[in-house]
């Protein structure tokens, strides 16, 4: 099959060749290039109109992120939990402190779920978006799940991703309570978010 190009949200990169992946998603000898502000790539063709009009437009530019800032910054908004047992719920970001190391949401054992993250980027592309989602039950880890969510340049309305569907275990030793980290990081591994959260999987109804 082959390769489409790889897609930035307002951005469409031009064709690469297939490459080797570390575990962490990660292209094998890749190096990051420099950091490049949003005002310095539109003043690269200032005397081009019609060029720098069609990279604002590609690279969803916002007047104020035309003010020379490099580093890129991603805010969360929400995490939400998708599931057949009861729909959507929503919770906003940062998470209250009367609920933090409160259960954040309940399972079924053998359902199937999905994390939904609401974020938006400021100031410059965030490139090769990640997340490590890492699980515990008892001071053990359970289990830790990762995947890339792609390269994304600011924009004036929020993202809206979804992270790969999960199934809860089932049996007598999976029922309990566990802690997670959900932590997003990007080519350069700048941290944007580690999330701590706890969740319960219940008997499932007969």
């Amino acid at each position: 099959m082959g390769e489409k190009p790889r897609e930035v949200r307002g951005v469409v990169e031009e064709e690469e060749e297939e490459e080797d992946h570390d575990d962490d998603g990660v292209v094998a000898g890749y190096v990051p290039g420099p950091l490049v502000s949003l005002k310095e790539q539109i003043e690269k063709d200032k005397d081009d109109d019609s060029l720098r009009r069609w990279k604002e437009k590609l690279l969803g530019c916002l007047e104020s992120d035309l003010n020379g800032q490099m580093e890129p910054e991603v805010k969360f908004h929400s995490i939400g939990i998708i599931s057949d047992d009861f729909g959507e719920i929503n919770t906003p970001l940062p998470i209250d402190d009367n609920r933090s190391g409160h259960v954040l949401f309940t399972l079924r054992e053998g359902s199937r779920y999905q994390l939904k993250l609401t974020f938006s980027v400021l100031h410059n592309i965030v490139s090769g978006l990640t997340y490590t989602n890492t699980v515990w039950k008892g001071g053990r880890q359970v289990d830790q799940s990762k995947g890339m969510l792609g390269t994304f340049a600011p924009q004036q309305e929020p993202y809206v991703d979804a992270l790969e569907e999960e199934t809860t275990p089932c049996g007598v030793l999976a029922r309990g309570t566990y802690s997670a980290k959900l932590k997003f990081e990007d080519d350069d591994k700048r941290c944007y978010l580690e999330l701590n959260y706890s969740f319960e999987i219940k008997r499932a109804a007969r």
